[in-house]
């Protein structure tokens, strides 16, 4: 079985890298419906759409123009997240996503982070470089 390092971990908006990345977390689910009748002796369901979202964590560096400046509030994306990095060989999941919400955290002694939210719109993929 594999295992891979974070720090070879990429994230790309369209062909850009993102830079300064310190991680990044994504989510993925699907949506069930409760068909349980009276009288069922356990709870059973279908099976709704999929669904997912990420968070891009990244030091702030206000002259990523193809990466950071590009993810603003409301703006459609197209987002690579490369787990293993982007060699030959390599997997990565991309999909569309609109960027939710951005936080930005400044504090004293500290380097300045922000972090982007997307949810995304339609299917994730899974992909090899």
């Amino acid at each position: 079985m594999a295992t891979h390092r974070g720090n070879d971990g990429k994230v790309k908006i369209g062909a850009n890298t993102v830079a300064e990345v310190t991680g990044y977390t994504l989510n993925e689910g699907v949506a069930t419906m409760d068909d349980s009748a009276i009288g069922d002796a356990a709870d059973t369901h279908l099976v709704g759409s999929t669904n997912w979202n990420a968070e891009i964590s990244c030091w702030w560096d206000e002259t990523d123009t193809n990466g950071q400046v590009a993810m603003t509030i409301g703006a459609s994306v197209a987002v690579q997240l490369h787990p293993e990095g982007d060699d030959s060989g390599d997997t990565y999941k991309h999909g569309t996503a609109t960027v939710t919400e951005i936080v930005q955290e400044v504090r004293r002694n500290q380097t300045v982070s922000v972090t982007f939210r997307c949810q995304g719109n339609g299917a994730l993929t899974l992909t090899t470089v």
